[in-house]
């Protein structure tokens, strides 16, 4: 006889059904697992013996032996324990078979039969409500699988919960949603003295989610303009929390099983590995952008970089996507995110401030800045310059929009932007346009085509230029509610687009 249990393995941040098959059969006492495991799931059948008998429950003198379905996929992680407990407790008649087959099962064992809460519990979740199977899970782990809705989530402390639940001797509730507190932050957009030019560009780039690039002296404000841009984002909708969430419950960052409306802002170090940003690792872990997925990745210093990071960032910046290639499987992220950089000039960081002239100037800021490609930097909707604040500006009172008011207008913009792509699948923002639809919501008036054009002949912009331009200035007619894109649209999107144009 041959007992059934389900269980997942991830492939990004897919979860691929494993049934778990249990053959209890005559022949010399031996427990053994076969389907490709790795070494956790190898050692499984020593945490699941020592859990049984932690119930006073003794394996029999057979042969026992656990098959992992399909066999050529390779099964990774500790989150097998309890399926394969699951599946040898129904071959053993203990639990009923069909209780069994009916439940998509993860979690690790302790030797004491205590579960232990895994990573993927969320996309676990989503594949049984697929194959429409209940979903066993630690009691740690339910509360984030029941975002789930249109599926039951059951969550145990203990394997011996489990057998008492399958038994009907004592019914486990199902499990509900985690709750999130959404995060109090003081960081206001008011906060900043002087910079208006600065904080014009961070609102585009915030309500079109376009790429931007400050480039200016130390202490100029940089990095305190990126720290407050999350103050003047709009929350996740549904939809995009739940494929953020996904991410994050692969990578065991979910915050006590809730899932939160919050932009991701990930801010890596610039010493930062090319597995570590773009994704990958022995397990091809997500990195950082795709953490990052409909949120913000804020590079500091970017010319510190290591270059063939940077450049890794060209393709999944385009097409909203990475693709981690290893031997035996190829993994896909999704990681559609808003790229905040800021850079120094040059290598001293004084080029642009006329009170400590740069030695080497202009020949320091082209090599320092050369580090960054010109694929790359063609990438980038917006350039800016951030000067120096002079101290006496310090001393004067708050000024300009608080994050408040910035953020009432970022939501607005991008609340037309939904109606605007309403049904496409591959077209959120302004940012994403792209082909016909493009032409279509961004087409400039008269004044504006001439004025782009000439432009455009005159900086020699790229294909790739030209329309990140309209897209900008999409972007800047939706802050003012315009439903054409007019000259004054298309003029201050290309002067974001040529601030570093000597």
């Amino acid at each position: 006889m041959v007992a059934r249990a389900y269980t997942v393995a991830f492939e990004g941040v897919e979860a691929l059904t494993v049934e778990v098959q249990c053959a209890v059969s005559p022949g010399l006492p031996a427990f053994s697992i076969v389907g490709l495991p790795d070494k956790a799931v190898s050692e499984a059948r020593e945490r699941v013996r020592a859990a049984l008998n932690a119930m006073a429950i003794a394996l029999p003198s057979k042969r026992i032996t656990i098959n992992l379905s399909p066999a050529d996929l390779p099964k990774e992680g500790s989150h097998f324990d309890l399926p394969v407990a699951i599946a040898l407790l129904a071959a053993l008649n203990i639990i009923p078979e069909d209780a069994a087959e009916n439940c998509v099962s993860l979690g690790e064992l302790s030797l004491d039969g205590t579960l232990v809460p895994v990573t993927g519990a969320l996309p676990a979740a989503m594949s049984a409500a697929e194959s429409n199977r209940i979903l066993l899970c630690p009691a740690a782990s339910g509360s984030e699988a029941a975002w789930v809705g249109n599926t039951q989530v059951i969550a145990a402390l203990t394997l011996a919960d489990v057998v008492r639940h399958y038994t009907g001797q004592s019914p486990l509730a199902p499990s509900k949603p985690g709750e999130v507190v959404r995060p109090q932050t003081d960081k206001n957009m008011r906060d900043i003295k002087g910079q208006e030019r600065a904080k014009r560009a961070l609102e585009i780039a915030a309500a079109g989610r376009h790429h931007f690039l400050m480039t200016g002296s130390p202490g100029s404000g940089k990095s305190m303009l990126a720290s407050r841009l999350p103050s003047v984002l709009p929350p996740l909708s549904a939809q995009e929390a739940l494929e953020t969430s996904m991410i994050h419950s692969v990578a065991g960052l979910l915050d006590q099983g809730g899932i939160s409306r919050e932009r991701p802002f990930r801010e890596p170090h610039h010493t930062a590995s090319m597995a570590a940003i773009v994704g990958g690792g022995r397990r091809a872990s997500p990195g950082e952008i795709s953490l990052a997925h409909n949120g913000v990745l804020f590079l500091d210093e970017l010319p510190e970089f290591s270059r063939a990071v940077l450049e890794t960032l060209r393709q999944p910046i385009e097409s909203g996507e990475v693709m981690v290639a290893r031997a035996n499987a190829h993994v896909t992220y999704p990681c559609r995110f808003m790229l905040v950089a800021a850079a120094n000039p040059c290598r001293c960081g004084e080029m642009f401030n006329p009170a400590k002239a740069c030695s080497r100037a202009p020949v320091c800021g082209e090599d320092y800045m050369g580090r960054i490609s010109g694929p790359l930097m063609d990438r980038i909707d917006l350039r800016i310059e951030v000067p120096p604040v002079d101290f006496r500006d310090l001393d004067l009172p708050s000024d300009g929009d608080s994050s408040l008011a910035i953020a009432a207008r970022v939501a607005a913009a991008r609340d037309l932007q939904s109606a605007r792509f309403e049904g496409q699948t591959s077209m959120r923002v302004n940012a994403d346009a792209a082909g016909g639809i493009l032409e279509e919501i961004a087409t400039p008036d008269t004044e504006g085509r001439e004025f782009l054009q000439t432009v455009a002949e005159r900086f020699g912009l790229s294909a790739r230029g030209y329309h990140r331009v309209l897209r900008v200035a999409r972007t800047i007619a939706d802050l003012e509610a315009s439903s054409q894109v007019r000259r004054p649209h298309i003029a201050e999107a290309v002067s974001f687009r040529l601030a570093d144009a000597k």
